[in-house]
């Protein structure tokens, strides 16, 4: 798994223009737009991203993507934007909101797909705190990044809450699943 080599300015600019782009779609009910050959060749390669909103550490939006389709800090505008006003578990974000919130940026590495005939065997080859994980059985999907061992850090509570999360039923045979994993990089503000 390969990271894209991101700067301390590359990151400092994501985590700007995500900042931005929430409140341009706040005030003018609009997205952000930029010229994403004006910034920095790794801000140019196609990545997935995710962005994740709190407001005193408690979540208030996450929107990402899996799949790498258009360069990074495109990515990152549009994700920043939709996880403070489109995430379907949260109220749009208030104005008076967006001074309180904090901004994180996980970038993805590309995933992998992960070969199990069981269970146990699709869980020894995650590792805590490092791998995200996304499973997918028919047209239902779910992922999880890496933060959210910090709160689900047994590997069978991890695993039984994404198949919720994906609206799966927790006894659903390993056999009915797909698997990959990615690692993350972070920065937050």
């Amino acid at each position: 798994m390969s990271f894209i080599e991101l700067s301390e300015d590359d990151r400092q600019i994501l985590l700007t223009l995500a900042r931005e782009s929430i409140r341009v779609r706040l005030l003018f009910d609009r997205d952000l737009q930029i010229d994403e050959t004006v910034f920095s060749h790794a801000l140019q390669q196609p990545a997935c991203s995710f962005v994740t909103l709190k407001i005193k550490q408690t979540l208030r939006g996450c929107i990402g993507s899996t799949e790498a389709s258009r360069p990074l800090v495109v990515d990152v505008v549009h994700h920043a934007a939709s996880a403070a006003l489109d995430d379907p578990r949260f109220p749009p974000l208030s104005l008076q909101e967006e001074a309180l919130v904090s901004i994180e940026i996980s970038v993805l590495t590309e995933a992998t797909p992960l070969l199990f005939s069981s269970e146990d065997e699709l869980l020894a080859q995650l590792e805590p705190g490092i791998d995200g994980l996304t499973i997918e059985s028919g047209a239902q999907r779910a992922t999880f990044l890496p933060s959210v061992w910090t709160t689900l850090p047994d590997k069978q509570q991890f695993l039984d809450h994404l198949k919720s999360k994906a609206g799966l039923e927790p006894e659903l045979s390993a056999e009915k699943l797909k698997a990959w994993h990615y690692q993350t990089v972070c920065f937050r503000e």
